[in-house]
């Protein structure tokens, strides 16, 4: 028996796979540092766990509405316009069970077989997979290495079969971020040819150096075009809850939930009164998260940018940095696994984040202080013994 054509075009995770092995070699005895994954490091602040166990206790265990609870996607709206100022209605709103599947649920409503996606690399590869998945053709475009837009890149990317194009700013895995008129420029090329335009913001809570994140919901002339993806993960410190949301106008939002009815039906109950809590609850927790980080990218960035040969920008959002290293190697794979054989610091080759990701290492700063500065001096080291 033969699987699916399909799965001839999906990948397995490259984030996930250096995790996995780390994993193996941990189980053999072997003390690893993880740098690969982005996952925070700190827990869930308690009063969003102490919500989740209250609704528990209450008997808040049962199904939901596929779209989400009204309360919640009540409170995905209030806090969009708190940061963003755009005026959203909760019939614009999917809560999903993580972000992967919102986007995933838009992929499959919005791409035709055939239909080409554009995509601008460095970015996480998980977009390219998910366009296979809905049949459609992705298409890199090459941005800069600090994730900065080639507008003539977009502009030649662009056919007659061109449906949709994916951003992610902040971005994972450059930590790069997009001005205010970059944004504009890829409004008004959307605009122009008739796409649509996905847009990946989970990260933007986490930014640095007065940086503030320009939304794509902040252009309403694009509104009819647009679906917004974001999540709880990154913000709250919620990565094995599982719970993300898009934005878009309700006639995708219909669509897309009649895909998460037949698949996951809804995001876990009680998880979502949980994220009623972190939106409507003290924010404090976030800010300190995002001051931690911000120490966190200066050790990491001063200490890469004092090996020879080894260049990196400072990124203004996330928690990555996406050195350069191609002075020592052009085979990322190879330096990721053997650098976690010798030395026992996991990072992400990056060649997975595409064509113009080879060359470089995605390091997560979602790790402490400790981690990241004994991490960085073995990557030194191995780099000299190369």
């Amino acid at each position: 028996m033969e699987l699916s054509k399909r799965m001839k075009k999906i990948s397995g995770s490259g984030t996930i796979r250096m995790l996995e092995i780390a994993k193996e070699r941990e189980q053999k005895g072997q003390k690893v540092i993880h740098l690969e994954v982005g996952e925070p490091d700190f827990d869930t602040p308690q009063h969003i766990k102490d919500a989740a166990i209250k609704a528990m206790n209450e008997g808040f265990v049962k199904y939901t509405s596929s779209k989400g609870i009204p309360e919640l996607r009540e409170a995905i709206a209030w806090d969009i316009e708190r940061r963003t100022g755009a005026e959203i209605k909760p019939n614009q709103v999917l809560v999903t069970p993580g972000g992967k599947h919102s986007i995933l649920c838009a992929a499959l409503t919005l791409i035709n077989p055939g239909d080409e996606v554009l995509i601008p690399v460095p970015v996480w590869p998980s977009y390219k997979d998910i366009v296979n998945m809905a049949e459609g053709i992705p298409k890199e475009v090459i941005f800069e290495e600090d994730y900065s837009i080639n507008e003539e890149e977009i502009k030649e990317a662009i056919t007659p079969k061109t449906k949709v194009i994916i951003i992610n700013s902040p971005n994972n895995p450059t930590g790069g971020a997009l001005r205010k008129e970059e944004m504009k420029t890829i409004v008004d090329i959307v605009a122009e040819k008739g796409l649509y335009i996905f847009s990946d913001e989970i990260y933007d809570s986490l930014t640095y150096d007065a940086y503030k994140n320009t939304s794509i919901l902040s252009f309403p002339e694009l509104r009819e075009q647009t679906v917004y993806f974001h999540g709880f993960s990154k913000t709250y410190s919620m990565t094995g809850w599982r719970l993300g949301y898009a934005v878009a106008p309700p006639k995708i939002v219909d669509a897309m939930s009649r895909i998460q009815q037949n698949s996951t039906t809804c995001a876990t109950s009680f998880v979502q009164k949980a994220a009623v809590e972190a939106l409507r609850g003290p924010q404090e927790c976030v800010e300190e998260m995002r001051k931690e980080y911000d120490k966190r990218r200066k050790v990491i960035v001063n200490a890469l940018n004092q090996i020879d040969g080894v260049s990196c920008p400072m990124p203004r959002g996330a928690f990555y940095v996406f050195p350069n290293i191609s002075e020592y190697s052009n085979d990322s794979f190879q330096v990721a696994e053997k650098l976690l054989e010798s030395k026992g610091v996991c990072l992400t080759p990056g060649k997975v984040f595409g064509s113009n990701g080879e060359g470089h290492l995605r390091i997560s700063y979602a790790a402490s202080l400790e981690d990241i500065r004994e991490g960085i001096k073995k990557l030194e080291e191995f780099l000299h013994s190369l």
